[in-house]
């Protein structure tokens, strides 16, 4: 029987956008919330309260002084979508958000009405632990410009990345070096550390699990054993999206995850 934790106050900077039925927004290592979900806030926020908490490090958050605990994390991101008026949510997770996603699910079940998992996984894989280690010796090497190229290597999908000619891609390296948050290297050492197979089984939230399947960061076949683990997860694929979603998967994206949303009776603070 699960037990619900107790929460502290959050000090994350939170991004409250609309008015609805809550939505609570768990981004990836490295990223944030527009950089995540720009694509389609304003258009989930016509009839859903966002609650996006940013990851200490990135946003107005402050940087971590020490290294990032899951589950602390996870207590975070529900305190402040409770500061926010909100007592319970559904939460959208990417990647790295996935898995805080669950464990947030895991510690707070009174609170979770449902999860979408996105890009997620469970424990890191043997080519996001590559990418990881890569990140961290890059990083100490002080070759961010470096860091920001991976980034685009592991996350965009082919078929972006050869519409780009030399120069278009050094400036996209560069803007992505620009929006890199300080907090980036913590993130992805929780990456490196994050393991929530052990939560799967009792989850109780109806889970949606969407599977990029052109994924070069998380595979996909991590994706599969997400939702295969969840009781009773539905999973569909977007064909050929990278980690990072293009214009016209987020877009595919977004109609799954209206349609999963509206099978549930409408919830507001």
């Amino acid at each position: 029987m699960n037990t619900p934790h107790s929460l502290a106050t959050s000090d994350l900077d939170v991004i409250v956008q609309g008015s609805g039925p809550a939505l609570l927004l768990a981004h990836g290592a490295g990223g944030g919330i527009q950089g995540n979900f720009g694509l389609v806030l304003d258009d989930l926020a016509q009839d859903h309260t966002l609650v996006g908490p940013h990851y200490p490090g990135a946003g107005g958050s402050p940087v971590a002084t020490e290294p990032l605990d899951l589950d602390n994390l996870a207590d975070q991101l529900v305190a402040a979508a409770v500061a926010a008026g909100q007592e319970s949510f559904a939460v959208l997770g990417e990647s790295l958000g996935s898995a805080v996603a669950v464990r947030m699910a895991a510690r707070h079940p009174e609170r979770v009405r449902a999860l979408v998992l996105t890009a997620g996984f469970a424990v890191a894989d043997p080519v996001l632990a590559l990418a990881t280690r890569l990140i961290k010796s890059l990083a100490d090497a002080g070759q961010w410009d470096d860091v920001a190229r991976l980034a685009h290597l592991s996350c965009l999908a082919s078929t972006d990345l050869a519409d780009i000619d030399p120069a278009g891609l050094d400036a996209a390296v560069a803007r992505t070096l620009a929006g890199m948050p300080p907090g980036t290297l913590d993130h992805f050492d929780l990456v490196s550390r994050v393991d929530v197979r052990a939560d799967l089984a009792g989850l109780s939230a109806p889970t949606l699990v969407v599977v990029p399947t052109g994924d070069r960061l998380v595979l996909p076949e991590s994706s599969y054993r997400l939702a295969k683990g969840i009781p009773g997860a539905q999973l569909i694929e977007l064909p050929g999206a990278a980690h990072i979603l293009n214009e016209a998967d987020r877009a595919t994206w977004l109609r799954h995850v209206r349609e999963f949303l509206g099978t549930f009776p409408a919830v507001s603070a």
